[in-house]
């Protein structure tokens, strides 16, 4: 666009956008919508099954559980923000959503994506001082300790999302207002935007992402390769240890392996269908496959349901017997017939 036209005012902000998301054909919808509420009921599930094993069972009061249990209910968050807009949209013959909502929508994703990449840096942290400082443990993992680390891990998320949101509500949009995505992220917006600051939201995107999510990696492969090396030293013993980061060190690589594959490959190498499939993967599959990940590769958490179960499965027989006591023995009238 020339600047006379830009300065003319013919720029303006759309009152909504358009949601292309995968085919309109009406099957297609239906297994679409069947597969997406089946993800979601999992994740729901799951995650509020982690918390409350957290929050009951004694034997998971410790620092690593504790921060489980916000990464659980970060994952509910996380989902929340997308699926039912998707699962609405699923049957809907005009998959629109207003400028407010998706300005909303790509503040709440990117503030619990954000706190998510600071949290499970937090967790390595926790695992790198169990493992290779033991005796230091109580001391640098105090509850006062876990406290601010998940405090920073949610102000950090909301306050770089927050500026994100803040550019992304003053770009301009002149021509197309239709976004080929499943729901609103801010790479999609600069790509349709004619504003003049789009590079300069870009360039703040990247730098915020970078520096969270970057950063949050970084500090976890640091505390990887210390632990690594920790267990090569200790041998058997130290790979005792260190079978505790397997579910956690799985879960790192599918967060920021997705995540990493859909923002930093170009967008030119990747089918704009492929590009859908990779956003499903980090926003929809890996909060549903985390408490499934941490169940079945972590012993305490198996423990723990096989408690509750048996809690649950023994309480059941308890009430059953007493519904039997209560009932009132034939009398010796009606057996012979008096």
């Amino acid at each position: 666009m020339s600047s006379e036209s830009l300065q003319g005012g013919n720029l303006s902000s759309p009152t909504s956008f358009l949601l292309l998301g995968f085919s309109s054909t009406y099957n297609a919808q239906v297994a679409l919508c069947l597969g997406f509420l089946l993800i979601y009921l999992v994740t729901l599930l799951g995650n509020l099954l982690i918390m409350n094993l957290v929050w009951l069972d004694a034997h998971l009061h410790s620092p690593m559980y504790y921060f489980l249990g916000h990464l659980s209910f970060l994952d509910i968050c996380y989902s929340s923000v997308t699926l039912p807009k998707i699962l609405k949209d699923s049957f809907s013959s005009q998959k629109t959503i207003s400028f407010v909502g998706c300005i909303t929508q790509i503040y709440f994703f990117l503030s619990f994506g954000g706190s998510e990449c600071v949290l499970l840096a937090a967790m390595a942290y926790d695992r790198y001082l169990a493992i290779c400082r033991p005796l230091h443990y109580a001391v640098f993992m105090s509850k006062k300790i876990c406290h601010c680390l998940v405090a920073v891990s949610w102000l950090s998320g909301s306050f770089s999302s927050l500026i994100q949101a803040f550019l992304t509500a003053h770009l301009h949009f002149c021509g197309s207002k239709v976004i080929n995505h499943l729901f609103c992220e801010i790479p999609f917006l600069l790509n349709v935007s004619c504003s003049p600051n789009a590079r300069f939201n870009k360039a703040v995107l990247y730098a915020l992402a970078g520096t969270i999510a970057m950063g949050s990696f970084l500090l976890t492969l640091v505390s990887y390769v210390h632990i690594l090396w920790a267990v090569l030293q200790k041998g058997a013993g130290g790979q005792k240890a260190f079978a505790t980061c397997t579910s956690h060190l799985t879960v790192v690589f599918l967060f920021f392996g997705a995540g990493a594959i859909a923002y930093l490959l170009p967008h030119s190498s990747t089918s704009k269908e492929m590009g859908k499939v990779l956003a499903l993967l980090y926003a929809i599959i890996t909060p549903m496959l985390n408490p499934i990940i941490y169940s079945l590769r972590n012993n305490e958490v198996q423990g723990a349901i096989r408690k509750a179960l048996h809690r649950v499965l023994s309480q059941r027989s308890t009430k059953d017997t007493g519904r039997a006591a209560e009932q009132p023995l034939p009398s010796p009238c009606m057996e012979h017939g008096c």
